[in-house]
């Protein structure tokens, strides 16, 4: 491998990208092979798109967004406007990833899906105690 392509980054529009592929996917409960397969690629090469390791042709991500039932425009939602000049707030930058790691983990996305049918406030907002505590108590380490 050359220099030049050794310990390349991938470009922060195609991790974006991919990423609204993977969280479209899972959200429609579509496996890899199965969005490979209607697309006429091998899983492996929606393991890339998703990861951001080869980038997205607009031929291809016009198929994807097809499959996945969602408009093109779908897969830039939370990217800056290029036209405007404007960057992304860090802090939406941020949430988004933040969602998008929730979403693409199994017990995230049932989460997401019950979570709002807990119908008292009160409730919800135990769930969300018990959860950060156990986040804590995780990140804690261990005393002999």
């Amino acid at each position: 491998m050359s220099e030049d392509t050794e310990g390349r980054r991938p470009n922060p529009v195609d991790l974006h990208v991919g990423g609204r592929v993977r969280m479209r996917r899972k959200l429609m409960g579509v496996s890899q092979e199965q969005l490979a397969d209607s697309l006429g690629l091998t899983f492996q090469q929606v393991q890339k798109y998703e990861r951001g390791a080869n980038r997205v042709s607009a031929s291809k991500l016009y198929d994807i967004a097809k499959t996945l039932q969602v408009p093109v425009s779908f897969f830039f939602e939370g990217l800056a406007d290029p036209m405007s000049g404007a960057e992304i707030d860090a802090t939406a930058q941020h949430a988004e990833k933040v969602v998008q790691e929730f979403l693409t983990t199994p017990e995230g996305l049932e989460l997401a899906e019950v979570f709002p049918r807990i119908g008292r406030g009160r409730v919800r907002r135990q769930v969300l105690d018990l959860v950060r505590a156990m986040a804590d108590e995780a990140q804690r380490p261990e005393v002999a």
